[in-house]
Formats: structure tokens, C-alpha cells, sequence
């Protein structure tokens, strides 16, 4: 959304961007399954409003990942014990 916005410049377009992304060892692109995206709806504490917040933070819950992220939003819900998550 940010590059489509013109609010971030890359040197390659997102879909370069993000094949690079998936060549990268120890990357993997996570399924979007019925049971995440049910976790969503029922995430503990005050979960992130954004649906796409929601789902990111399930998706992490899930399958027991790290994310790594500037959104102070999903920051605030690890600090609040609910999240693993790196700020960067």
C-alpha cells in the first residue's frame, strides 16, 4: 500500500521485492488457513482493531513465529504478553 501511495520509494517493484523475499533461506510465505484466520476474531487481551493486524498477530500465534515490525500497534500487544515481536 505504501508504494502504491507513492509514501515508499523501492529500487524494484513489489512483486521483484517479494520473489527475493521467498528466495531468502529460512523464509517461507505462511498458509492463510480457516483456523488462523478464526484465531483472529478470538485473539486474547485487547488484540490490534485492523483486521490485517489481527491476522498477522494469529498468524504469528499460530504457528509460534517472532515478527518483526515497526507497527507500534502490534508492538504493544507483545508488550502486553500476547505476541512475540521484534521491533525494528
Amino acid at each position: 500500500m505504501l508504494s502504491a501511495r507513492g509514501r515508499l520509494t523501492m529500487s524494484m517493484s513489489p512483486q521483484s521485492w517479494f520473489e527475493l523475499l521467498l528466495a531468502t533461506p529460512n523464509v517461507a510465505l505462511a498458509e492463510l488457513s480457516p483456523d488462523i484466520l478464526i484465531a483472529s476474531s478470538f485473539l486474547p487481551g485487547t488484540a490490534p482493531r485492523d483486521p490485517a493486524d489481527r491476522i498477522i498477530a494469529a498468524t504469528a500465534r499460530e504457528n509460534g513465529l517472532r515478527l518483526i515490525t515497526r507497527d507500534k500497534v502490534l508492538l504493544n500487544y507483545a508488550k502486553a504478553g500476547h505476541l512475540d515481536a521484534l521491533a525494528c
